[in-house]
């Protein structure tokens, strides 16, 4: 069915690469960086995003920097494997919105030879792991821990704090709904 036929596992090696940390620490525009250096080096790409995410774009995945890439944006995580045809590398941003299956199509695409670049929040607005990204962060051959600056303080921020009271878990927003802060803020501003 998957690319088992079209790949001989001793031509390539696949891994699992993971960006994460909080909100406005970049971890879309390191995403962006290594798709581009990538095709820089004549690798195909494909990239992915969840469908849900429609902040900046419906089908391009953008930074906040305003770099962007196209993608497919997709329902379900198990889509990927269907589009990810004759490709080296393999780039989902907002993992974080995905269903837990994306750790699965994630293994098989690294065990079938392809280079798999994720990014995405490791934490929710409470500070507990998020979705997918914890699972995925155990099975990575590569884990990059960004930061932001706190808003508060001014040092390293790994929390993306909600500015408002919502409490459902997905709540798509940019600063005027989050804030990323370090620990100690963080800690002061959920018990308020």
């Amino acid at each position: 069915m998957f690319l088992e036929s079209a790949i001989n596992p001793s031509q390539r090696r696949g891994w699992i690469e993971i960006i994460c940390g909080s909100m406005f620490s970049g971890k879309t525009e390191e995403l962006i960086r290594r798709l581009t250096r990538a095709r820089i080096a004549k690798q195909r790409v494909e990239i992915f995003k969840p469908a849900v995410d429609t902040r900046y774009d419906e089908v391009n995945v953008v930074s906040h920097n305003e770099n962007s890439i196209t993608s497919t944006p997709v329902q379900a995580s198990s889509q990927i494997l269907i589009y990810a045809n004759e490709v080296d590398v393999v780039g989902i941003d907002e993992a974080q919105f995905f269903d837990e299956e994306l750790i699965s199509v994630c293994n098989k695409l690294a065990n079938s030879g392809i280079r798999v670049i994720i990014a995405g929040l490791d934490m929710d607005f409470t500070g507990k792991p998020f979705g997918p990204i914890p699972a995925l962060m155990a099975t990575a051959e590569y884990v990059t821990k960004v930061h932001a600056i706190c808003m508060q303080c001014g040092n390293l921020a790994h929390y993306s704090h909600r500015k408002t009271d919502e409490k459902k878990l997905v709540m798509l927003g940019e600063t005027d709904t989050y804030e990323p802060l370090c620990r100690d803020c963080f800690t002061r501003a959920r018990q308020k």
